[in-house]
This record gives C-alpha cells, structure tokens and sequence, in this order.
C-alpha cells in the first residue's frame, strides 16, 4: 500500500536530497584530484548556477535562494581560486557581473563530464528508464510558482 501525499516525505524535501546527493558526489570526485582543485559545495552550487553571459550578484542570490552578503563571499572566494571575475555590466553602470575565467570555463567543462557520469551512476542504481523519467518531469513546463498558489490552496483543493 502507498503512502498518501499527505503521510509522505514532502517532494521538496526529496528535491533537496537529490540535489545534496549530486553537489556531494561533485565536491568529493574534485577533492579526490591529484591536482588540489578542491571546491566547496557551496561553489559547486553557485557554479551551477552561473549562466555562460554571468550574472549579478543578486541575481545569483536569488537563484541560490541566499542572502546577497552569502552570494558575495562565495563569488569572491570563487575569483580567490581563478574560477570567475567581476565586471562591470555594460548593461548598467550601477551593476557588477560575475564571469566565467578560462579555468572557470574548463571547470564547468570538467563538471558537466563529472554530472554526467554521476547520472549515468544513478542509472545503474534506480533504473535508466526512472532517470529518463525523472528528467522528462524535471523538463516539462510547471508554470510559474505564483500560478501554482491556487493549486496549492488546501480549501481549493477540498472543492475539486
């Protein structure tokens, strides 16, 4: 017998693990090079989540879910060990972006081999048709989280 929504482990929950289960297995496969590229889990997050034209400090922030003054010490520990720069955006004069280096570039290169070895690790342990599903669920339009409020609304929920 399965478990109802309600008497399960939140989805969100279960997100958060998954994402620690990649970021760990990041961070150990690059603590494990001969080369001292260590790299906290914190700056394999923020990696992650740096677009190729960069982005503000805030921006990334956001995209983190962190505080600005958290978002700032990571990028600058990160241009510490030559994976990104600071510039200034020709976009706004008041603004800063954060860039990928050369090293940042062949870092991010290095991860993607890396992640895709660990979802072909994944496959081998849960299924590669429940990897393929996973991704097809993770691909498809949600929708914007503010539509989703409605939804999420337990009397609105009763009504249906």
């Amino acid at each position: 017998m399965s478990s109802s929504p309600s008497e399960s482990e939140p989805l969100i929950r279960l997100l958060w693990r998954a994402h620690n289960w990649f970021r760990t297995a990041l961070t150990t496969a690059f603590e494990a090079q001969e080369d001292g590229s260590a790299i906290s889990s914190a700056h394999v997050t923020l990696l992650s989540q740096l677009p190729s034209e960069g982005a503000s400090i805030a921006e990334l922030a956001r995209r983190l879910g962190v505080s600005a003054p958290t978002a700032h010490q990571w990028v600058h520990e990160l241009v510490a060990l030559g994976a990104v720069t600071v510039e200034s955006d020709p976009r706004s004069a008041r603004s800063k972006l954060v860039l990928l280096t050369a090293a940042g570039v062949r870092r991010r290169a290095e991860t993607m081999e890396m992640l895709a070895g660990l979802e072909d690790a994944l496959a081998g342990r849960v299924g590669a048709d429940t990897v393929t599903a996973l991704r097809a669920a993770l691909e498809a339009p949600w929708g914007s989280p503010e539509s989703a409020t409605a939804d999420a609304d337990p009397a609105t929920r009763q009504r249906r």
